[in-house]
């Protein structure tokens, strides 16, 4: 039976990453325009994250779309983010090594600023976070690790180890690819594992960056080196090498100056020779899709909910999507004085957020195997398509700001 002498809320979030925190924001001053009684709101999180540190770059970072962007000054930290340390990248080269393929994307031809911005993702965390600590309605609970979720009367009640119980009318899974929320309330899922492994890091190189993404497609796998900006100095890098487990495990053995080497030849060296490298982290690639992301007085959101190839750098922008959807409908729910568990309102944020993101992965998925074909007509084929894509500038640049978000 759920406690009801346990601390009530109107929401309850597990997971304080990138898409959790931002869910908390947004939803806490959602009624500021409104006119509804702000939500209650508990934000839950097992460990506390790597604070941002200026003399060293978080080697995991994000590549912020403009629809992401707004999303993030609509939770009211971009300013903060943009004062931290942010990279906007102006163009994107892209190439096949198995063919002359190349296109390239630019700012200019689309009459903007940027195509987006790179940014590390503690930045982000650290400044949601720094939000939160002034919001009055929201409870940051950390650590605490969950021990059990109980049920009953439209309310769900978390129990954590140290014998702590709240209870909410809407739990919130913003826990991750490896989502206990969604394995305990036994989401079905599909998903397949890539038989890839993503390595990523920060380098240094001797020509500056030019505020660009470079990404090159190789048959085991795409190198994307995504620009970073340290008070000016652009000769940093981030980078996202997938590879098959074997080829990955022996870069990952490297010593540094022949990972760098390597890494060189592997770009063919756009931004010159690489002169250092960070400490390297190495992670499987899957794909996992839940089949629905509600039930009643459940929802997921980001990689709780969908997880996909980081080909384009579009994981966590369909996050804040979600979060975006769902905080919508939570408020209209408010408004008409509708329970925010109630399944029928929870269905409509699956409504609209379940076609875009089985669109993205489709894409992503129809890329990878493109591109890790290494039959001659495929080559071929890539090597036309791109060509030909570069020349059709009107079609190119509706394509890049789809994947803006605009």
């Amino acid at each position: 039976m759920a406690d009801s002498t346990a601390p009530q809320y109107d929401i309850i979030i597990v997971g304080a990453g990138m898409v959790g925190a931002a869910a908390a924001c947004l939803l806490a001053q959602s009624n500021l325009s409104k006119k509804i009684a702000p939500f209650k709101i508990a934000l839950i999180e097992t460990s506390v994250a790597t604070p941002f540190d200026a003399g060293r770059f978080d080697p995991r970072v994000a590549a912020i779309t403009e629809k992401s962007r707004q999303i993030l000054a609509d939770c009211g930290v971009w300013q903060a983010i943009e004062n931290l340390r942010v990279s906007p990248y102006l163009a994107m080269n892209v190439w096949d090594a198995e063919s002359t393929g190349r296109i390239h994307f630019d700012c200019h031809d689309i009459h903007l600023p940027n195509l987006g911005h790179i940014v590390e993702s503690n930045v982000i965390v650290d400044m949601l976070l720094e939000k939160i600590a002034t919001l009055e309605s929201i409870d940051f609970i950390c650590p605490a690790t969950i021990h059990e979720y109980q049920e009953d009367q439209g309310m769900i009640t978390v129990e954590m180890d140290d014998g702590r119980r709240i209870s909410g009318s809407l739990l919130i899974g913003a826990d991750g690819g490896n989502s206990k929320v969604r394995d305990h309330f036994n989401f079905e899922c599909k998903q397949w594992d890539y038989q890839h492994e993503a390595i990523v890091a920060t380098i240094k190189t001797t020509k500056p960056n030019q505020q660009a993404a470079w990404q090159r497609f190789m048959p085991t796998g795409p190198l994307a080196l995504l620009p970073l900006n340290n008070q000016g100095d652009l000769h940093h890098s981030s980078i996202v090498w997938s590879q098959q487990p074997s080829i990955a495990e022996g870069l990952m053995a490297l010593d540094d100056k022949q990972f760098c080497g390597e890494l060189g030849r592997a770009s063919e060296h756009c931004l010159g020779e690489v002169t250092s490298v960070s400490r390297r982290y190495k992670f499987p690639l899957r794909q996992n899709h839940a089949v629905d992301y509600v039930l009643s007085g459940v929802a997921l959101i980001g990689d709780a909910a969908h997880t996909i190839h980081p080909l384009a750098g579009q994981g966590v922008n369909l996050g804040f999507a979600d979060v975006a959807a769902l905080a919508e409908e939570i408020t209209r729910a408010r408004m008409r004085d509708i329970d925010i568990g109630d399944e029928s309102i929870l269905k409509r944020y699956q409504r609209r957020r379940k076609p875009e993101n089985l669109a993205t992965m489709a894409v992503m998925e129809g890329f990878k195997n493109l591109f890790s074909a290494d039959q001659l007509p495929l080559r071929l084929l890539r090597s036309l398509g791109m060509s030909q894509l570069d020349k059709m500038t009107p079609l190119k640049n509706k394509i890049i700001k789809r994947a803006m978000g605009l």
